[in-house]
């Protein structure tokens, strides 16, 4: 998740909050998201090389770590450097804590371990930058697989991700996008918004829609559906969200 002007996901109470997203417990019968994401975007590949990928808005790093079970080397980026510093605690030392909202001013101390989730041996093949997806270096090349896990929304001209992209992918690679679409002039201003707003004809433009304009010169959508998530805010209190994951092969 990424904003140029002021980064929230810095914060301890965001950093804890996103620890326990991708580390802590289940909610109402919801998977785990980061391991729904990965493993998904792990059978969309299953028919093409499947040796490096690029976790593309990774937070706390548990897609990049589940991705390494299958692939030889994984990228995981993220524009907090909080959040980066997180998945590196855990592959060098093997364990995390971080703190978990209770109520009102009573907080909660969690740890967990890389082998409560057999990461250990996968740890070894991942590799995690604080970068902006943006900007990506040159360095940044020859996957097999890009996962953007809900960072399209987020990003400040996601255009520039968007219409570069395939630069970044081996030919016949494949790019797995997830959103929500709460697109928010907080991160991207009105004008770069790839949907959610009507043209100058009064017609409504989905963000899908307008995926398949930046992105249909060089890729082929091959699949859509619908990844719910929950976030736990409080112990009474918690976000539930659907996230649209869109699949697409590069053509050539």
């Amino acid at each position: 998740m990424e904003n140029k002007e002021a980064n929230i996901y810095e914060t301890d109470e965001l950093v804890g909050q996103y620890c326990d997203f991708q580390y802590g417990d289940e909610y109402f019968g919801v998977t785990n998201f980061a391991k729904a994401c990965a493993q998904k975007a792990i059978a969309y590949t299953k028919d093409i090389q499947q040796t490096k990928a690029l976790d593309l808005g990774c937070a706390t790093g548990y897609a990049s770590f589940e991705l390494a079970k299958v692939y030889e080397y994984v990228d995981g980026i993220d524009y907090s450097q909080a959040f980066v510093n997180v998945g590196r605690q855990l592959q060098q030392t093997g364990r995390i804590s971080y703190t978990q909202n209770g109520e009102g001013e009573i907080k909660n101390r969690k740890e967990v371990t890389i082998d409560d989730f057999g990461f250990g041996e996968a740890s070894r093949k991942v590799h995690f930058y604080q970068v902006d997806a943006c900007a990506l270096a040159p360095e940044f090349k020859g996957y097999d697989l890009i996962m953007a896990t809900n960072l399209i929304d987020r990003l400040y001209q996601p255009h520039l991700f968007l219409k570069r992209i395939h630069e970044k992918l081996n030919a016949h690679g494949v790019l797995v996008l997830t959103s929500p679409y709460t697109w928010k002039e907080e991160y991207t201003a009105k004008e770069f918004w790839v949907g959610g707003y009507r043209d100058v004809n009064g017609n409504e433009i989905s963000t899908l829609d307008g995926l398949k304009e930046m992105l249909g010169e060089n890729f082929e959508l091959i699949a859509t559906e619908d990844v719910p998530f929950v976030i736990r805010e409080t112990p009474r209190k918690f976000q539930y969200t659907i996230s649209q994951m869109s699949v697409w092969k590069k053509k050539f």
